[in-house]
C-alpha cells in the first residue's frame, strides 16, 4: 500500500467548490469514501469534496500508479490510500461510500463487489453493459438495503432545470416530439475505448446522459426503441462507434430522436456540442450552447432565458440523500430505468429490429 502523491491533478476544477455550493455542507457523521477508477467523471465525485468538510478521501484503486498520482494534487486529497486493485482497497479500507469509476466492461462486477460489503455506490454510468448484470445489481441493491446512484450530473445543470421548469409550467403543452444530440471529439482516445469487452457500446456509454436528459425535462417515457450503431473511418478507436442515431417512440404515442457522434473536429471551440429540443402542443423549448436556452410559445414572442437555476452538485446531493434524509438527486427507479433504455437501444441497433423498452 502507498499514500498518493501531491502531484498533478486531471483538473483545477477539483480544487473549486461544488458548482452551486453556498458553503459546507454538514453530514451527521464522519464519511470514508473509496474511489475506484478514474474513467469518465470522477471530478462529480472529488470536485465537492472542498465544501464536504466530514467526508475523507480514504482511498483510491486504480492499475496505473502514476495516473492515480496525477489525479490527485491538493493536500487534503493526497493523504488517501492507494491501491492498484480495488478488492484489496475493499478488503482493507473501513468505508462508507464508493464511487465506481472504471471501464464499462469492469464496472457491474465492481459494483457488485461493494454492494456485497454493504457500502453505498455512486457509479458511472453505465452501470451494466447486459440485462442480466443490471438485475443482478437491481437484486444486490434491495437485498442489502443501501444506497445507489449513478453519474448523470447534466439533470442537475441550470440549462437543464430550466428546460424543466418551462415543461413544467405548462406553457409548452404536453410534450410531444424531442430531439437531442450528443457530439464529441473522439481525441484522445483511452485503450479501454477501443475494445468491446471493456466499453459497452456508443449508446450505452454517453447515451444515458441525454436519454436521462429526455426523460427528465420532459416528464415523458420511452416504449419502443430502434436503432443504428457504426463506426465510419477512424480505425484508431478500434471497437468503437463514432455514429449513432436512435428513434423512441414516447408513452403518449409521440417520437424522440437521438443522434450521437464521436465526430467533433479539433478544431471546434468545445470538446462537446449537446442539443435538446422539446416540442409540446403549445409551443417549443430548447437549448444549445450557441443559442441558449429559447422558448416559443402559443400568445408570447419568442425568448431567450437568461434567468437561469443554479447549478447543483449531484453527488453532494446523494450524500444528503443518504445521511441528511433529503430527496435523491437521481431517483432508484430513473437509474434503472436509464440503464434498461440505453441497453435496448443497443440491443436494437445489434439485431436491426424495433424493441420494446
Amino acid at each position: 500500500m502507498h499514500r498518493v502523491g501531491r502531484r498533478t491533478v486531471l483538473s483545477s476544477a477539483l480544487l473549486a467548490p461544488a458548482l452551486g455550493a453556498a458553503g459546507p455542507v454538514r453530514l451527521p457523521q464522519k464519511v470514508r469514501l473509496g474511489l475506484i477508477g478514474l474513467e469518465g467523471h470522477p471530478d462529480e465525485v472529488l470536485r465537492p469534496l472542498p465544501n464536504l468538510p466530514d467526508v475523507e478521501l480514504a482511498a483510491i484503486a486504480h492499475p496505473n500508479e502514476r495516473v492515480a498520482r496525477r489525479a490527485i494534487r491538493s493536500d487534503r486529497l493526497a493523504a488517501a490510500h492507494y491501491y492498484a486493485d480495488y478488492r484489496q482497497m475493499l478488503d482493507h479500507e473501513q468505508l462508507d461510500v464508493v464511487g465506481v469509476c472504471n471501464s464499462d466492461g469492469e464496472r457491474a462486477r465492481a459494483v457488485l463487489d461493494c454492494l456485497d460489503r454493504k457500502l453505498h455506490v455512486v457509479s458511472e454510468k453505465p452501470l451494466a453493459c447486459e440485462m442480466a448484470d443490471l438485475d443482478a445489481i437491481r437484486k444486490a441493491v434491495a437485498h442489502q438495503g443501501v444506497r445507489l446512484s449513478m453519474l448523470l450530473p447534466m439533470r442537475l445543470l441550470p440549462e437543464y432545470l430550466a428546460l424543466k421548469q418551462i415543461v413544467d409550467s405548462g406553457e409548452i403543452g404536453e410534450v410531444a416530439q424531442m430531439a437531442g444530440q450528443k457530439s464529441y471529439k473522439y481525441n484522445p482516445w483511452p485503450a479501454w475505448k477501443a475494445k468491446r469487452a471493456t466499453y459497452c457500446s456508443t449508446m450505452i456509454w454517453i447515451g444515458p446522459h441525454m436519454v436521462d436528459l429526455m426523460r427528465f425535462t420532459s416528464g415523458r417515457d420511452m416504449r419502443q426503441v430502434a436503432s443504428l450503431e457504426t463506426r465510419i473511418g477512424h480505425p484508431e478507436i478500434g471497437d468503437a462507434e463514432n455514429s449513432t442515431g436512435t428513434l423512441f417512440t414516447l408513452d403518449n404515442g409521440g417520437a424522440a430522436t437521438l443522434h450521437m457522434d464521436f465526430l467533433r473536429p479539433g478544431s471546434a471551440p468545445s470538446h462537446g456540442d449537446d442539443r435538446l429540443r422539446l416540442a409540446g402542443t403549445r409551443g417549443v423549448a430548447e437549448y444549445q450552447a450557441a443559442t441558449g436556452v429559447t422558448v416559443i410559445s402559443d400568445g408570447r414572442p419568442p425568448r431567450t432565458i437568461t434567468d437561469l437555476p443554479p447549478a447543483r452538485s449531484l453527488f453532494t446531493e446523494v450524500l444528503e440523500s443518504i445521511y441528511n434524509g433529503k430527496a435523491a438527486p437521481v431517483s432508484l427507479s430513473d437509474v434503472y430505468r436509464v440503464s434498461e433504455i440505453v441497453i435496448r437501444a443497443r440491443e436494437a441497433a445489434v439485431k436491426r429490429q424495433v424493441l420494446s423498452v
